[in-house]
């Protein structure tokens, strides 16, 4: 294997350590500085592909590398960010051994996450879009809520709520494994025709970045899925 090869692979390792780095965080409590690490984890994801297709350096090896990755960025992670949010909302208690079960039901996130990213390995009919919203889709919008609630000063005191947080699990986790398609933002060319749905989203998405901030990431996220769910299956 040439030294070109192992860049991709190496910036997967990035993707990977910084999903390690986000569970750290979780698990010391700094939520904000988690859901930033995916977002990390996201560029590092971008950038391995984008090395592969310029090195002209596809493995079999960086294929299986780079979903291991993800199941940890952008399955583990936002599992334990959302744990993180509904053991610090009022829940109901389910002791088991001393450990409290409720929250735990965020662990579906991972769960379906790693299945969503098994079916994606071995199907061909997702080369221009998605069958089911993509993982880092989903870990995408789960890292948006602590940042978001930070913004306003509501991160502790149960803003969202346990059946909010409950809601937000099991549609994501249907959503990752439905037939539904959703748009890539794999473009032939960076014309306006044949890509109108992918620059009318952008636009949308920058500009709530600039005006609200981090309060605009869940917004942006329901609009994907929205035009998504109108849109995907015309522009195949």
């Amino acid at each position: 294997m040439s030294l070109k090869q192992h860049i991709p692979n190496t910036t997967t390792c990035g993707n990977l350590v910084s999903g390690c780095l986000s569970i750290l965080f979780v698990a010391s409590g700094m939520p904000v500085k988690a859901a930033i690490m995916i977002f990390v984890a996201g560029l590092f994801d971008f950038l391995d592909g984008f090395a592969a297709r310029l090195l002209h350096a596809h493995s079999p090896i960086g294929a299986d590398l780079d979903s291991l990755s993800d199941v940890v960025s952008f399955g583990v992670a936002p599992g334990f960010i959302m744990y993180w949010l509904m053991s610090h909302a009022q829940h109901p208690e389910i002791m088991l051994f001393g450990l409290d079960l409720s929250p735990c039901i965020a662990f579906l996130l991972p769960v379906f996450s790693a299945f969503r990213l098994a079916k994606f390995n071995i199907d061909d009919t997702q080369k221009t879009s998605f069958r089911g919203i993509p993982a880092p889709g989903m870990a995408i919008f789960i890292a948006s809520l602590p940042l978001a609630l930070s913004q306003i000063g509501h991160l502790t005191d149960d803003a969202l709520g346990y059946w909010v947080c409950l809601g937000i699990t099991l549609f994501f986790s249907f959503m990752m494994v439905s037939r539904l398609r959703f748009f890539s933002f794999k473009m032939k060319s960076a014309k306006w025709k044949g890509n109108e749905v992918r620059w009318i989203f952008l636009i949308i998405a920058l500009v709530s970045f600039v005006i609200f901030r981090f309060l605009a990431l869940p917004f942006v996220m329901v609009v994907y899925v929205l035009m998504s769910i109108c849109f995907a299956e015309r522009m195949e």
